[in-house]
């Protein structure tokens, strides 16, 4: 379970969910809104708790703008994702464990994986060689690119990003939302907005047409106003996709982000329970986790200050 595989949920999820990191979560303020700092958007409440679309728009503008930013600065990052894949049976015990660990390096500005090991052991040489030709295969495409290749690559690119800012102005309409209140995330405060499916929503773009399937919560950091931690659960089945991908109700996705070298926001954790169906094929459940550490700056010397470590990165 990738995390850039996850992209459209994780773009759906940036506003949704309904985890709690130590079960509580404080209440809104029932006689002042959350302190608002100079060019933060308006997040008072009306006197139902709520928030009208015309503040969630302006507060997720503000949030995408940053994500946008915050990309540019990740994809000069390197790190370590440790990922664990737990298949369940029908009574959802676990019947067979995987775990691999990838070295996570960008490549000509796109994220490439190797894998360096499986269940925890390093790769053999012959396995080792297989992954080194494969990101050597990469690094001579993109070298051996043409201009025009190169043009209608990044043209794609910047229509993905595009579309992921529209659609996150399809999620302020689509949910009804709440601040609940304040809550720490990683030792920094952050607000924590409760969404609910709106009814009467119409979609405009054909990703937003899922949204009514899903609800839940996300923490907004206030100093950065940047996603500290999202969580998205399936309320009802999802079908995806022309091979007749379902997802089932119940399905469900965390996230949690971390600062690092106090310049970008980057994941520090991700959980996952899917129950899914392709097709005519049997259906399969499974859960797992997966871990991201060792943040390196690799295009400049810098310390490194993130997940716990200081390294030195030339």
């Amino acid at each position: 379970m990738r995390i850039r595989t996850l992209a459209p949920l994780a773009l759906l999820a940036l506003f949704l969910g309904e985890f709690h990191a130590d079960g509580r979560v404080q209440q809104p303020s029932q006689t002042s809104p959350p302190a608002i700092s100079s060019g933060t958007p308006d997040l008072t409440p009306s006197s139902d708790g709520t928030l009208s679309a015309d503040q969630m728009h302006r507060l997720f503008q503000v949030v995408a703008d940053k994500d946008l930013q915050n990309q540019k600065q990740a994809r000069d990052y390197t790190y370590i994702a440790r990922e664990v894949e737990n298949k369940l049976d029908g009574k959802g015990e676990t019947k067979s464990t995987e775990v691999k660990t990838y070295e996570v390096l960008e490549i000509y500005g796109e994220p490439v994986e190797r894998l360096i090991a499986k269940n925890d052991k390093p790769l053999d040489d012959k396995q080792a060689a297989k992954e080194e030709e494969k990101i050597q295969e990469i690094i001579d495409k993109r070298k051996n690119e043409s201009e025009n290749d190169r043009q209608k690559r990044e043209q794609k690119q910047e229509k993905e990003r595009k579309d992921g800012r529209k659609f996150v102005r399809e999620v302020a309409d689509a949910y009804n939302f709440t601040l609940l209140g304040t809550e720490s995330v990683g030792g920094r405060e952050a607000w924590v907005f409760q969404g609910e499916p709106r009814p009467g929503f119409e979609p405009h773009m054909k990703e937003s047409k899922f949204l009514s399937k899903f609800h839940g919560r996300v923490w907004i950091d206030k100093s950065d106003l940047q996603m500290a931690k999202l969580d998205v659960e399936a309320i009802d089945n999802v079908a995806v996709g022309w091979v007749l991908a379902r997802i089932h109700k119940g399905t469900r996705f965390m996230i949690e982000q971390t600062r690092v070298n106090d310049e970008v926001w980057l994941p520090r954790y991700l959980t996952f329970k899917v129950e899914a169906r392709i097709a005519l094929l049997k259906g399969f459940k499974m859960d797992g986790e997966e871990t991201f550490r060792d943040y390196k700056k690799f295009r400049t010397s810098s310390k490194i200050v993130g997940m716990g470590e200081v390294q030195e990165q030339h």
